[in-house]
């Protein structure tokens, strides 16, 4: 199978490619592309390019199609790639001659169609720009006098286009308000009033049902998550192309960054509503509730929920309240910090996460479908996995070995964001997650030593300091 799923450190990694022993079986090339026991492993662009253009008689494999799609952005931008393909096919099919042969453009039509379908399809953010939509007309311009059904073919293709990047700016609008309406509400902290928040509890006491509407907000945000910006996130300059990094707009991470900050905004509120009653056993009650919705979480294989509520709890400003936690029973809570330890590289939840995936394969339901990773070790990841090896050999070839495992692990998220959520919405609990006042650092701070006291001369300065800057009180 090549690599394991799980990458267990970077010494797996040598420069030029994976470990040292695939290269010694034989090479064989075809066309400028290089083959290593029937795997492509390395090429020039060109090669690959070419490698990409379906003819009369040949259509790339899908796995090559999104892999090349996927990883040739840090060699070449979208649009310009589509402007070779559509130039090679225009040469190649002779699309340009006066009188088209209408017999071949026949069997090559419904293929560059096939592969322009693709490519809308799992990369649709890459038509958000007028030249890439210009390039698709041209080609059913040319090819469609062969073909009245051509037509009808590109008008499907791109009201489905259209339809699709509706769906996801309007998504992405949606969570640009809310991001918005959160960051008026960073409240730092004042005095405790009831007024300040009706807390998690009075609008939902059921863990269940919160691990559930939790689950709801993580694939809506995953569902925008486009697979290249796992790759934009990482462009360096092209080292054969020294001039310009090869995307010379701002990165295109903006749905990744937003489900970074969800992530850090649900440990921000667990923390706010654990250190707000006034009462220890109230917040011994909220801190029950919480490790109930975790473990729920990881029973739906919602992994980013749980690692966030556990991070949660596990801020200073919390676990330095030793009588609340007195108060808990906390063996429950500690299986659940074994299950997502960070030893052995995530030994545990690697295991766990690996399970929910195999659970999913062979899923009869949505609801068994789910899997949602612990997202920044998902990145982390493919972080190693691009600062491991090197894009291009020392010949210049493009080294797609590399991103083929690349492609496996952003192909096998593809998967999980596409499950639709089988709980059924609830619009007040979400609205909540989304609104809810929560405290800053310090504002946290602050409220763990109202509820319980400094215990040394460091915490009792701060708490002066804290005292003073926030509530104006000396």
């Amino acid at each position: 199978e090549g690599m394991p799923q799980t990458l267990s450190s970077t010494s797996m990694f040598t420069p030029c490619g994976f470990s040292p022993h695939l290269h010694t079986s034989k090479e064989d090339e075809q066309g400028g592309l290089i083959f290593q026991d029937g795997n492509l492993t390395s090429a020039s662009l060109d090669a690959l390019i070419q490698h990409l253009i379906p003819t009369t008689d040949y259509y790339p494999e899908k796995a090559y199609i999104f892999t090349f799609l996927l990883s040739s952005r840090l060699f070449i931008e979208p649009h310009e790639l589509l402007s070779r393909v559509c130039h090679k096919c225009i040469e190649q099919q002779r699309l340009d001659d006066p009188v088209l042969d209408k017999a071949r453009i026949r069997k090559f039509g419904p293929k560059i169609l096939q592969l322009l379908t693709e490519w809308t399809e799992t990369f649709p953010y890459d038509f958000q720009e007028e030249r890439m939509i210009g390039h698709l007309k041209d080609m059913i311009h040319r090819i469609a006098p062969c073909d009245e059904a051509y037509w009808k073919k590109m008008n499907q293709l791109l009201q489905t286009l259209n339809q699709k990047l509706a769906t996801l700016s309007h998504g992405q609008e949606g969570i640009v308000k809310i991001s918005a309406a959160v960051s008026d509400k960073l409240v730092a902290f004042k005095n405790k009033p009831p007024s300040i928040q009706r807390e998690i509890l009075s609008v939902c006491s059921d863990p269940y049902t919160l691990a559930q509407q939790l689950t709801h907000v993580e694939l809506e945000r995953l569902s925008h998550i486009g697979p290249e910006e796992f790759v934009q996130a990482f462009v360096h300059k092209d080292s054969l192309d020294g001039t310009k990094t090869c995307f010379s707009e701002q990165k295109k991470t903006s749905n990744l960054e937003a489900y970074v900050k969800w992530f850090n905004r649900l440990c921000y509120l667990v923390a706010t509503e654990i250190c707000m009653p006034a009462k220890k056993k109230q917040r011994a009650q909220v801190i029950e509730f919480f490790i109930d919705v975790a473990r729920e979480c990881f029973n739906i294989g919602n992994f980013n929920s749980l690692m966030a509520i556990i991070s949660g709890m596990n801020m200073s400003p919390v676990s330095r309240l030793k009588k609340t936690w007195s108060k808990v029973k906390t063996a429950k809570f500690f299986i659940l910090e074994h299950q997502m330890d960070p030893t052995g590289n995530f030994y545990n939840y690697r295991t766990a996460l690996r399970g929910a995936a195999h659970r999913s394969l062979t899923a009869h339901s949505n609801r068994e479908k789910i899997v949602i990773p612990f997202f920044s070790l998902l990145i982390k990841d493919i972080y190693f996995l691009n600062e491991g090896c090197a894009n291009r050999l020392p010949n210049g070839h493009v080294n797609f070995e590399k991103f083929l495992e690349l492609a496996k692990q952003v192909g096998e998220f593809i998967t999980w964001k596409q499950v639709e959520c089988p709980f059924e919405q609830d619009p007040n609990i979400i609205h909540y997650l989304h609104t809810a006042p929560i405290f800053t650092e310090d504002g946290l701070y602050l409220a763990s030593y109202e509820s319980e006291s400094p215990e040394n001369q460091t915490e009792k300065d701060r708490w002066k300091s804290l005292r003073s800057t926030i509530l104006g009180k000396t």
